[in-house]
Formats: C-alpha cells, sequence, structure tokens
C-alpha cells in the first residue's frame, strides 16, 4: 500500500515537471510510513544518516513544496513546531492532551457545515480540519496507575 502512495505521489510530481531526488523522495516516503505527524526536524533526524549532506531547510523545502502540490498537510498547533501530514483522503485528528500523539480519524466529510456556515456568514469555505482533543489510552493508563 505504501509503494502504491509513493509511486502515485511521484507519479504527480513528474506531471508538475518537478523532478524526483534522493532526497525528496525519502522525503516523501518518510511522510507516507509515518503515523505519527512528523516536524520537519523529526525527518530531517530520521534522513540524516542515509543523506549527510542534506540540510533541515532541503527538508523545509520539499515540504513546503509538497504543501503547495496538495499532498501534504502542515498542521500548525500554536507555538509548536508544525507537523506534517500525508494526506490522501479527508481525516480528522484525536490529540493527546498529555503526549501529543496524534491519531488520524476516518468520519465522513463535513461538507454540509461548510455550505451552512457560508450561508451564515457569506464566507466562501474552501477547506476545514476539526481536531478532538483528549487523553490516548496509553496516557490514561499512566494516570490511572499514578
Amino acid at each position: 500500500m505504501t509503494s502504491d502512495k509513493v509511486t502515485h505521489a511521484v507519479a504527480e510530481l513528474k506531471r508538475s515537471d518537478i523532478r524526483i531526488t534522493p532526497q525528496r523522495y525519502a522525503i516523501l516516503e518518510y511522510l507516507i510510513d509515518s503515523d505519527n505527524h512528523p516536524t520537519a526536524d523529526e525527518i530531517y533526524q530520521a534522513l540524516v544518516s542515509r543523506f549527510p549532506n542534506m540540510s533541515v531547510a532541503t527538508v523545509y523545502n520539499n515540504l513546503r513544496l509538497f504543501t503547495k502540490i496538495g499532498f501534504v498537510k502542515e498542521m500548525a498547533y500554536g507555538d509548536a513546531s508544525s507537523r506534517f501530514d500525508f494526506t490522501s483522503q479527508q481525516h480528522y485528528h484525536a490529540i493527546c492532551e498529555s503526549c501529543g500523539k496524534i491519531v488520524d480519524t476516518f468520519y465522513p466529510g463535513l461538507e454540509d457545515v461548510e455550505v451552512a456556515v457560508e450561508k451564515l456568514t457569506g464566507f466562501q469555505i474552501t477547506e476545514h480540519r476539526m481536531e478532538l482533543y483528549g487523553l490516548c489510552p496509553e496516557c490514561q493508563k499512566r494516570l490511572e496507575n499514578e
């Protein structure tokens, strides 16, 4: 499944006349394989041993490119570092308030909410996101044992 996503993303990059460098491929592959919504620095730390000449700026630049193309979403939460999410379908996030773990949650789209908000406010809605906050099972257990 992962290789299908990488293949599809690479094909999309080629259609946009974007060169597929080994670093770009590795960043994309890492994002697709990762289920923890990594920061740019986490991606850099994971790949620097394979690409010693790669800089954090290279990671950021590629993430910005992937975001612009539309298959990566930047998730900014207050003052913390942005996290990045490879997105092949609309989904939402459950976020642990204790440890910061983020879990993808697939639920029917909320496009009807967008339409209602447009009618109520006159805004032209371009996108939405939903985040649910609470405690993950591991943090719940930890708190029970304290």
